[in-house]
């Protein structure tokens, strides 16, 4: 899959395979399968140390995925006018290229460290962790992680966050979460977003999207919200408040939650997979991973 359209190599590892980098040759030489699987080895190893970070600050990190024009800056906006008397907040924005998103977050007096990623469909740890050296996590209470419009990828790649956020915007069809399991089943929280189309749209049933989202045994709650109208979103900020509130409780008791990480995804791309095999579907009960410290 990603042999061809250049992610496995982005802009946040690629010091690792160039001249004296960690991976520049493997045991076999140079064999491609063992650098890919060695870089996800290493996204690994940073997402551990990036998650450090936020919860040595206490700062709760969550990854903002959909496909391209669903609506993360809108809700963005939204939310940071919603609880930026409250909470303290930082984006980080993920994007092939332009700062476009990140002046709009700006905009609203937030601080917003653009990445943008080239050809790389998806954000990496890498990348994340040099984000984090332009920001000081400190005074922050949440930080928001835009990643690059794309329904598969994103969901891959362990970046040092929390909780994985999946919008799905009533224009683009009630079924992509049985088109996109991989996505869907590593989400935590499903938000249908643009819900103010619906009045006009007669073929989005958001009974469907559910009904698709539990077929991949997944019981994360399902919010339709609409950042033009503001319908659904009090649903949506009231989930962000419990969700800081329970982070820095299970810190103050030295736990620590992992998030759901779809070896799936991570499977295409480490180049050693059939296309012609069907991935095993693992059951997504929304408990995370909890690590005592």
């Amino acid at each position: 899959m990603c042999d061809t359209c250049g992610c496995n190599i982005t802009p946040g590892n690629k010091h690792l395979i160039q001249a004296n980098g960690k991976l520049a040759t493997t045991e076999s030489g140079a064999a491609a399968v063992d650098v890919l699987t060695s870089l996800l080895s290493e996204n690994d190893h940073q997402a551990m140390h990036n998650r450090d970070h936020f919860d040595k600050h206490q700062v709760l990190a969550l990854n903002l995925m959909s496909s391209p024009g669903s609506g993360k800056t809108a809700l963005l906006e939204s939310t940071i006018d919603a609880l930026k008397d409250e909470f303290n907040i930082a984006v980080i924005e993920g994007d092939l290229e332009t700062e476009n998103d990140a002046e709009r977050i700006r905009a609203k007096g937030v601080t917003a460290i653009q990445i943008t990623t080239g050809s790389a469909c998806h954000l990496d740890a890498h990348m994340v962790h040099d984000a984090l050296h332009h920001l000081n996590l400190a005074p922050l209470d949440i930080v928001f992680i835009e990643n690059v419009g794309n329904l598969v990828c994103p969901a891959s790649f362990d970046l040092g966050h929390h909780y994985n956020i999946t919008l799905l915007s009533v224009t683009e069809g009630d079924d992509k979460p049985a088109k996109y399991p991989v996505m869907f089943r590593a989400t935590d929280l499903m938000l249908l977003s643009k819900s103010d189309l619906l009045a006009v749209l007669d073929d989005f049933d958001p009974a469907k999207a559910e009904h698709y989202l539990r077929q991949l045994a997944n019981a994360a709650p399902v919010i339709p919200l609409s950042a033009k109208t503001g319908d659904g979103l009090a649903l949506w900020i009231d989930w962000l408040r419990k969700q800081i509130k329970q982070h820095k409780h299970r810190l103050a008791s030295g736990e620590r939650i992992t998030p759901d990480i779809q070896s799936d995804g991570q499977h295409y791309h480490s180049g050693n997979h059939d296309n012609k095999l069907t991935p095993h579907h693992h059951a997504h009960d929304h408990n995370h991973e909890h690590v005592k410290l």
